[in-house]
């Protein structure tokens, strides 16, 4: 791979005219701009210049490089300049969560989409382990994810904790195990992590999710609480999904005494540059989940 500093010594050669000129310029010894043309020539297996005395002209193939070098020089100024500037109100950001954040976050940043015009936010739905695929892919540049992976390419930062409760028919009044047990467990494809978590803190009894007879599922985290609402189970799900449902007055959330928070990460990879736009969502997310 051509290195760009030897690119631009031998651009800047060509533009100037003259070795020592090129070293003053670019702040260089003569035997430095020199090393440079040889490191190129080298690499590309072909001579650039013709030397005559102090004068040289170009090859055909010291030309093309001349031509292409340009073009190539001057789109990694414009990206350095588009970098520096960097507005934070402007550009687009890709980003996933799972689908509880995502029901409280979503509109929430189209809210903030509304007063920044230029501002573009793509905001998908996966699993934890979608997320982390999508990352590392490159085809997101943020993701929120309720567990770490030991993978060096990914930075992980705590932002939140996010409650795990246990959501009811709004006529279910008794939480007690037997009731549980009588009324049934609605699953869907996070239950067994959430429905462990949680049951095993506050009831002596439970020992799996198993002993719990299932009376429903939705893999749609929109719809979990419909067939809840409708008095047909019960099931357990972060906060945020709890609160979004719409009929509000046809559940029951119930904060248990021993309270089970699961922890919120952002994540994005390693060594891609944090724009300012990617810091502000970011800032905007960790504000909105401590509310």
């Amino acid at each position: 791979m051509i290195n760009a500093l030897w690119l631009k010594t031998f651009c800047t050669l060509v533009d100037v005219g003259h070795f020592t000129h090129t070293a003053d310029k670019l702040f260089m010894t003569q035997s430095g701009v020199s090393q440079h043309i040889k490191k190129l020539e080298q690499l590309l297996d072909t001579d650039l210049l013709l030397r005559t005395g102090k004068s040289f002209r170009l090859t055909p193939a010291g030309l093309k490089l001349y031509e292409d070098g340009k073009e190539i020089l001057l789109a990694l100024q414009n990206a350095e300049q588009a970098i520096k500037e960097d507005d934070p109100h402007q550009g687009t950001i890709t980003m996933m969560s799972p689908g509880s954040l995502g029901l409280k976050l979503y509109p929430f940043l189209l809210d903030k989409q509304q007063q920044f015009k230029q501002l573009v936010i793509n905001y998908s739905f996966a699993s934890n382990k979608g997320i982390i695929t999508s990352l590392l892919a490159g085809d997101s540049d943020l993701g929120l994810v309720t567990s770490q992976v030991a993978n060096n390419d990914l930075i992980f930062a705590e932002i939140a904790q996010e409650p795990l409760v246990l959501v009811a028919p709004a006529t279910q009044k008794d939480i007690d195990w037997p009731q549980l047990l009588k009324l049934g467990f609605i699953s869907h494809p996070d239950a067994d992590h959430h429905g462990s978590m949680l049951l095993s803190a506050n009831y002596p009894e439970f020992e799996h999710i198993s002993q719990l007879n299932q009376s429903g599922f939705s893999n749609q985290i929109s719809m979990i609480l419909e067939p809840v609402s409708r008095g047909l189970g019960f099931t357990v799900l972060p906060l945020h999904a709890a609160m979004a449902f719409a009929a509000q007055s046809m559940i029951s959330i119930h904060t248990l005494p021993n309270a089970v928070n699961e922890p919120i990460y952002i994540c994005r990879k390693k060594y891609s540059p944090l724009l300012k736009r990617q810091q502000l969502v970011i800032d905007w997310i960790s504000e909105q989940l401590a509310l």
